[in-house]
């Protein structure tokens, strides 16, 4: 698209559902452009609506001045909550670029009756909790952390992600290669034939994902769940892509109601 073109720029970092969503209901409207950056960690990513570009920036430095270079309009934050660096990076760069900021966070999870949690801060306190929880673990955080549980030999860990794990990783491991959205009647399954026994996850607050924990309540398994990560201040939140699309339209002074996100 040429650069004089007279749309609005967007760029959403995304790579989550709710980034794929927004991109879709911002993308026909008049007036807007809409180009996702995703990192490029996914060998075969789910394409959002729009222009899509993969791979990082170079730092916040570097994000800035694509900001400037494609004239963007305004960027939201769309990535996953376990992403902290590069939040800290738009934080930086929209300052610098002077363009304004939204982060787009789906809330987390809050625990219910029956349910067995051990809140820990980071993998490596959840590869410290799990010795005295159980020995057949189902672990739910993605390839990039494995080499955190390494360590521990005396357990078996069924690994899940969506592409296929590298050392290092736990010595006794199968991988099951896999992506949401997962069923309550599937993971049931998964961890009785299994016999899992304590359950490991992050905080992402999907709710593609959110099936695991009701499987894990009515079997009794305890779940450590790694906290998100902290987020920078002063950036405005928005829970879900339609509050986002309001946010943009507002900051824009786009016309409202064109779409109805489905």
């Amino acid at each position: 698209m040429p650069m004089n073109d007279p749309a609005r720029h967007v760029l959403v970092l995304g790579g989550t559902t709710e980034a794929r969503r927004l991109a879709a209901v911002l993308e026909p409207e008049p007036g807007v452009r809409v180009t996702s950056s995703l990192a490029g960690r996914v060998a075969a990513p789910r394409l959002p609506a729009g222009e899509v570009r993969i791979g990082g920036f170079g730092g916040p430095e570097g994000l800035a001045r694509w900001l400037r270079e494609h004239a963007v309009d305004a960027l939201i934050d769309a990535t996953h909550p376990f992403a902290g660096t590069i939040s800290f990076h738009a934080a930086q760069a929209a300052a610098t670029a002077h363009v304004p900021l939204l982060a787009l966070r789906r809330p987390g999870w809050v625990p219910g009756p029956g349910d067995i949690w051990h809140q820990v801060p980071s993998l490596a306190d959840a590869a410290r909790a799990l010795p005295g929880l159980g020995a057949r673990v189902f672990l739910t955080t993605g390839r990039m952390g494995l080499s955190h549980f390494a360590h521990l030999t005396d357990l078996w860990f069924l690994v899940r992600s969506v592409d296929a794990p590298e050392p290092p990783h736990p010595p006794r491991m199968t991988a099951v290669l896999d992506r949401g959205p997962f069923t309550l009647d599937g993971e049931r399954d998964l961890l009785r034939r299994h016999r899992i026994d304590v359950l490991v996850t992050k905080d992402s607050g999907a709710a593609a994902t959110a099936p695991k924990l009701a499987a894990a309540r009515e079997a009794g398994v305890p779940v450590v769940v790694v906290q998100r990560p902290p987020a920078p201040e002063g950036v405005p939140v928005a829970a879900g892509p339609e509050e986002a699309a309001d946010w943009l339209r507002t900051t824009l002074g786009l016309p409202r109601g064109t779409r109805q996100l489905g």
